[in-house]
């Protein structure tokens, strides 16, 4: 009986690498899930960096004003400086292993599901860290003591039911940013998808005659608060419990906070800072001593707090 001839999917024209078409499509995919899932990457102040495992941020106090007196000498205010250090963690990566027998006698691509999987892996451990990050930031005192403000936490026993309570907490984080003259652009409300739908059952916030600028009852959406945009995040319903007591996540960084209480999070993208030492990479490679295909996606990144004034959290106690 003669032996059967494969069809190989990853063939170009049924000649040459059997794998030749797989990276292409792997990439595509693994970077399409991580660019739709990833929410929070673009709400931090990211740097890339091409060498060394850490990156300084300046961060600068205010500087005062006053009125000059005709004939006196002008000799320049004294500004108080400091720096943020953020560390590179470990390399972050997702990964999966095809058989080749397993592949030719399953019915469907496999590699698609998994690309997306691994795509969607990176993505959801990115936003875990940054999320735990700004509820951290808000527990942090100021960089330079007088000069730039702390992080703010403000207690609302029944933000997680009432969401008029919650709207007013998110009023009070808005004005308190206002003070510390936090830029008012490119500030973020995150919430759980729970706490997100509560919102859209909110008269003020929402149209109901599917009218309204701001939100729409029929589709269940939000836009903003005190014209901050407010984000729904699957991520924040695991960020937003104690892990505290979990293994460090990161080499140098570590992101575990209890915030088993928070119900929501309202920051400027000065809070947080990311450095990026090795954006996003995709391998496929077949393993012929194992007969089957390692599939691979990685990045190298770390952060931090940069600017606590820039964050507020909204706590049940």
């Amino acid at each position: 009986m003669a032996n059967a001839t494969p069809t190989r999917l990853g063939q170009n024209l049924a000649t040459g690498d059997a794998n030749a078409l797989f990276l292409k499509i792997f990439s595509g995919e693994v970077l399409s899930a991580f660019g739709r899932e990833n929410q929070m990457m673009n709400m931090t102040t990211v740097r890339n960096i091409q060498s060394g495992k850490s990156a300084s941020f300046p961060v600068t106090g205010k500087i005062s004003a006053d009125y000059h007196t005709a004939g006196n000498e002008i000799t320049g205010s004294t500004v108080k400086q400091t720096e943020k250090i953020i560390n590179i963690d470990d390399m972050l990566i997702s990964s999966a292993f095809v058989a080749e027998v397993d592949e030719l006698k399953n019915h469907f691509d496999v590699r698609s599901i998994f690309s997306n999987e691994m795509g969607s892996a990176l993505a959801k451990r990115v936003d875990s860290n940054l999320l735990q990050l700004v509820v951290k930031a808000s527990r942090t005192s100021a960089n330079i003591a007088g000069d730039t403000g702390a992080g703010l936490e403000i207690v609302d026993a029944d933000a997680d039911t009432n969401m008029d309570s919650l709207i007013a907490s998110l009023f009070e984080g808005i004005q308190s940013l206002d003070e510390k003259d936090v830029p008012s652009t490119e500030r973020y409300i995150v919430v759980s998808p729970d706490i997100y739908y509560k919102l859209a059952n909110v008269d003020k916030l929402v149209s109901r005659d599917f009218s309204a600028n701001n939100g729409d009852f029929g589709k269940g959406t939000v836009v903003a608060i005190g014209g901050v945009p407010v984000i729904k995040s699957n991520t924040a319903v695991d960020a937003f419990t104690d892990t505290s007591s979990a293994s460090t996540t990161g080499t140098n960084n570590s992101y575990n906070v209890n915030a088993s209480d928070v119900q929501a999070v309202l920051f400027q993208r000065g809070a947080i800072g990311t450095i990026k030492r090795k954006d996003l990479t995709l391998e496929s490679t077949y393993d012929p001593r194992r007969m089957g295909t390692l599939m691979t996606a990685r990045m190298m990144v770390g952060h931090n707090i940069l600017r606590p004034e820039c964050a507020v959290s909204i706590n049940k106690s």
